[in-house]
């Protein structure tokens, strides 16, 4: 299995190009999106990040579906606005997922080889094993890394133009088909100015 972001959606660029003049008006334009109000965002998105000016673009909504490998998740996890709407569950589906095919391609064969035998000896147990739960923590604790889960995700531009920022050279190669799908979006690399910082 493969690291892939599929099925994007973003919601709210024309109300953010609006939103990013707010600081300097005395009354809320809802009006249409001008060539003024483009270059305006445009400006203010790509300032560095902490300044405020880009706090627009958290109005600029993007939801997505991610299958990555649990190393990834790990990393990922620790951005506030990278929100779980709802994810694949090992504690309800580990039993019917075929281990060695949602795993990406680096994962050692020998530790396949071992997570089959656990979960067949985990399906072998009647059901009034003793030890069916402690089978079960074995078989949850001994998941590989490079076991791949899918999950429904939203953030928005402010969030994601950090993530690029601090994730562009990493060296896993997951996060380098991230920023590369971060630039696919709509608009992504003018409003955030990534590619000059």
């Amino acid at each position: 299995m493969d690291f892939k972001i599929e099925n994007s959606e973003v919601y709210g660029l024309n109300k953010a190009y609006k939103a990013s003049g707010n600081p300097m008006r005395t009354k809320i334009d809802n009006g249409e999106v001008n060539e003024k109000d483009i270059n305006r965002a445009f400006k203010l998105g790509s300032c560095r990040n902490g300044l405020g000016h880009d706090n627009f673009l958290k109005g600029i909504i993007v939801q997505m579906d991610v299958t990555a490998p649990l190393y990834w998740w790990k990393q990922a996890q620790r951005y506030h606005w990278f929100d779980f709407v709802s994810s694949q569950s090992t504690m309800h589906c580990l039993l019917k997922f075929d281990v060695s095919s949602q795993c990406v391609s680096d994962t050692n064969k020998e530790i396949l080889a071992i997570m089959q035998r656990l979960i067949d000896e985990y399906n072998s147990l009647g059901e009034d094993a003793t030890n069916k739960k402690e089978k079960w923590r074995e078989l949850v604790a001994s998941l590989p890394c490079g076991f791949c889960l899918g999950a429904t995700m939203t953030t928005n531009y402010q969030q994601l133009k950090t993530m690029y920022i601090q994730r562009r050279g990493h060296k896993l190669k997951e996060w380098h088909e991230f920023c590369t799908w971060c630039e696919s979006l709509p608009n992504f690399l003018e409003l955030t100015g990534v590619k000059n910082i």
